[in-house]
């Protein structure tokens, strides 16, 4: 028999096909049976994926049958059921003339099978939870027939668990080949309004990902993928207000420190925004690889990014916090991303810049204050005591000073903005012509002294 159906063993091996796509005997346990043949032990190239893995009462889930483009299905049937249970639960709303609801357990609309003719590689139904009664944690299960000795059975969905808060995604709920982040760690977003939150995952035949974004509104919020820990020859997606004022997604390429560019959104699909409560969030379904300068491709590994700030009609500002992973990684490769600590390079700027102006520096005013009476008559080298060790630690001042200097322009090669960079350059040009002036400055039996010498 060459018609494709999708059908169940129930209590006697009975087999009955249905070009329609109706299977109410498929129900109960959700096998799929042709004529005496086995289903697939292999792992199913199918895949049941939800856009989350909580839900409140009453609200709408959208799941996701998939497999690879080469390698379409001709026969499923859905069902959700309570984890533990074989008790299908809610019901299921379907595109026009794709699929077909099943009343099982006398359940109106708690599954979805095939249609006449149907050959897809993707569908997307709407499921939504029971109005009222005791909320469970909940697991989408289906059979998948590819051709007429090839199908599978039992391809389940990770667990969709029932929250009262604001349906989200959290870092420990990432199943699978992909990678996630959340700033604070481990901040779960259905919790917290203020956690910021990114995962990708690697759908069945790795040329496509499944993108999810969250997090506080200020404008915008975007994650990236670099070749270095700094902006520039970055490959960037944007969850943000575009001038229409809804919420939509960007394809961006940066080139340094400059506003991105737009490019095209490309093979972009499955799109879902939202703002609530002050928190936006963007998820979406592509198939375009991450392409930057010199590396492309989803199994390459990157360095990545995720930042946020404001925008103005549609145009994003520049970000005010950015969060970098430590290390390059690949989205096959299951990660928890964690955020970039400070490199050793600046950590040295700052710790020379503590010891020169809260040690060295401040230790060389007392000592020119104090320890000239108190060491008045004790000599080194010729010299007062008091003198030598101011100079000794002046010196040791502007020395740091200097390095710390140096030591941030190596480092970021290029000017960062705001306030700190111009007070650190005129400390640098202060510290710079003070042991100058100090070699100008006249003794105290200088007939100028009084004059001249004083205003240094």
């Amino acid at each position: 028999m060459d018609l494709l159906v999708l059908l169940l063993l129930c209590s006697a091996p009975l087999i009955r096909g249905h070009s329609s796509g109706l299977v109410i005997d498929s129900c109960e346990e959700l096998k799929s049976h042709q004529s005496g043949l086995s289903p697939q032990t292999a792992p199913s190239p199918f895949i049941v994926t939800t856009e989350q893995r909580r839900y409140r009462v009453g609200e709408d889930v959208k799941v996701e049958l998939q497999g690879p483009a080469s390698t379409p299905f001709t026969g499923f049937l859905l069902e959700a059921i309570e984890v533990g249970s074989e008790t299908p639960v809610g019901s299921f709303a379907i595109p026009a003339g794709a699929a077909k609801l099943l009343a099982c357990s006398q359940r109106p609309s708690s599954a979805v099978s095939h249609t006449s003719g149907f050959n897809s590689s993707y569908i997307q139904v709407t499921w939504s939870s029971e109005p009222s009664g005791d909320i469970k944690a909940v697991q989408f299960r289906a059979s998948f027939v590819q051709n007429s000795t090839t199908f599978w059975v039992n391809v389940t969905s990770p667990v969709l668990t029932f929250t009262n808060g604001r349906a989200a995604r959290s870092a420990g709920a990432l199943s699978g080949s992909g990678m996630c982040f959340s700033q604070p760690s481990n901040c779960d977003p259905a919790v917290s309004a203020s956690c910021y939150f990114m995962s990708a995952m690697m759908l069945a035949g790795g040329t496509a990902v499944q993108y999810e974004m969250t997090g506080p509104y200020e404008g915008y919020i975007a994650f990236g993928f670099s070749d270095d820990r700094k902006m520039g020859n970055d490959d960037i997606y944007v969850c943000g207000m575009n001038s229409n004022g809804q919420v939509g997604v960007q394809h961006m390429y940066s080139t340094g420190l400059t506003t991105p560019q737009v490019v095209p959104l490309g093979n972009v699909y499955n799109i879902t925004t939202s703002l609530q409560n002050n928190v936006i969030s963007c998820s979406f379904t592509t198939t375009e690889i991450i392409s930057i300068q010199g590396t492309s491709g989803f199994s390459q590994s990157y360095y990545f990014m995720f930042v946020h700030g404001p925008s103005s009609n549609g145009q994003i500002q520049f970000h005010k916090h950015d969060f970098v992973s430590t290390t390059k990684m690949a989205i096959p490769t299951p990660v928890v991303v964690s955020k970039r600590r400070f490199p050793d390079i600046i950590k040295a700027h700052g710790s020379l810049m503590l010891i020169a102006w809260m040690t060295t520096g401040t230790l060389g005013m007392m000592v020119a204050r104090y320890l000239k009476k108190m060491a008045k008559g004790t000599t080194m080298c010729n010299k007062d005591l008091w003198f030598v060790v101011h100079v000794g630690v002046m010196l040791l001042t502007v020395a740091a000073t200097i390095i710390a200097f140096i030591l941030i322009f190596a480092h970021t090669r290029d000017w960062s903005g705001g306030a700190h960079p111009v007070l650190g350059c005129l400390v640098m040009i202060l510290s710079f012509f003070q042991p100058i002036v100090a070699m100008l400055r006249c003794g105290p039996q200088h007939h100028l002294y009084v004059s001249i010498c004083v205003c240094f």
